[in-house]
C-alpha cells in the first residue's frame, strides 16, 4: 500500500526542477520531475519525495485536516 500526502509548494527552484513544500510545519526539497506548470501556493500530491500531480486546493485542505485529526501530523 502506497500513502501519498498533499503538500504547498512555498518556492520553486527552476535550475535543477525541484521545489520545497510544506507539510505539517515540516518544509522539504521535492522533485518535479513528473509533473508541469507549478507555482507556489499550489497543492502536490507527495510519494517518497516525487511530486505525482497537482491537486485542488480545497481538496488538499481537506485531506490534511482528515490527517491531522487522524493524530497523523499536526495542523
Amino acid at each position: 500500500m502506497c500513502l501519498a500526502i498533499p503538500a504547498k509548494v512555498v518556492s520553486i527552484d527552476e535550475g535543477d526542477d525541484t521545489a520545497t513544500v510544506c507539510v505539517g510545519g515540516i518544509k522539504k526539497t521535492v522533485s518535479l520531475a513528473l509533473v508541469e506548470d507549478v507555482n507556489i501556493d499550489d497543492y502536490l500530491l507527495l510519494h517518497v519525495g516525487y511530486a505525482l500531480s497537482k491537486i485542488d486546493p480545497q481538496e488538499a485542505r481537506k485531506t490534511l485536516r482528515l490527517f491531522a485529526a487522524a493524530g497523523m501530523l499536526s495542523e
